[in-house]
């Protein structure tokens, strides 16, 4: 009926068209943005499936390929894929948000899983949307909310994860790049391996990655993981705090046991959970 009410007040046939997509638009967008308990299991649900997706490409890296690790292969790409369509159509800067890395990386990700041949490289990349996710205000809120673990230890959680997207990422690099030539990298395994003892400049010498490419992967292993093993180290070291925006200067995160702002002295009421 509400169809035929709209075509007869002159509605041309892209209007009504138009109605239902700004509808479904808006379910999705209630989805990825709404506050309700459904939309808040369903962004936790996306979470659980890029971590999901992490641990089968570590899985099948000691695998032979086969019909069903292909099979499940398309099944991983077709989830990404209707999550990457699902945040391009509810985009408010689409143009923007396609000049992102994070965009290129799923990009990479869903021809790498709906391409067998192509093999399953691009795959690691999908460890940034992880990053990406726990980067997003409302998942750190809701975080915030849920988590009483996360609340006090925020910063060290941030560091971990960056530190083990790092690892993943770059395990990723040196598996791919390594075990068609390189008999020392068999599978991910040995590739983690060296990825750990570069970041830590350990440097036992039993796996190398021979040529300018190898040492090249090798170097940025070694600057960039010091530099997120030393921010991990920061992190546990440094004295605990809070977070809790001061009502009077904004100054975020305070002492555990502050109840003056540092800043500018106001008296806070932080909220005390009686757990030492």
């Amino acid at each position: 009926m509400a169809f035929y009410r709209n075509s007869t007040k002159g509605h041309g046939p892209l209007d009504v068209v138009a109605v239902p997509f700004e509808a479904l638009k808006g379910r999705i967008r209630q989805l990825y943005e709404g506050d309700t308990f459904g939309c808040i299991k369903f962004r936790y649900a996306l979470l659980a499936l890029d971590v999901v997706t992490v641990l089968f490409i570590i899985a099948t890296s000691f695998l032979p390929r086969n019909r069903a690790v292909e099979s499940l292969d398309v099944v991983f790409g077709v989830l990404i894929l209707a999550d990457f369509a699902a945040r391009m159509i509810i985009s408010r800067q689409p143009l923007h948000d396609l000049a992102r890395l994070s965009t290129w990386t799923d990009i990479v990700v869903i021809i790498s899983f709906l391409a067998p041949l192509a093999g399953e490289a691009g795959g690691f990349l999908r460890a940034f949307r992880t990053l990406r996710l726990l980067r997003d205000y409302q998942m750190v809120a809701r975080l915030r909310v849920d988590s009483p673990f996360f609340r006090r230890n925020e910063e060290v959680v941030f560091a971990v994860v960056n530190l083990g997207v790092f690892i993943f990422v770059m395990t990723g690099i040196v598996y791919e790049t390594q075990k068609s030539h390189n008999h020392q990298i068999a599978n991910y395994a040995d590739a983690l391996y060296f990825t750990v003892t570069a970041l830590t400049t350990t440097g036992f010498g039993d796996i190398t990655l021979p040529g300018t490419v190898g040492r090249l992967i090798t170097v940025v292993i070694m600057i960039f993981g010091v530099t997120l093993f030393l921010n991990l180290a920061k992190a546990l070291l440094a004295p605990s705090k809070v977070r809790f925006p001061c009502p009077v200067c904004a100054l975020q995160r305070h002492d555990v046991d502050a109840v003056h702002c540092k800043a500018c002295g106001t008296v806070l009421n932080i909220p005390d959970e009686g757990m030492d």
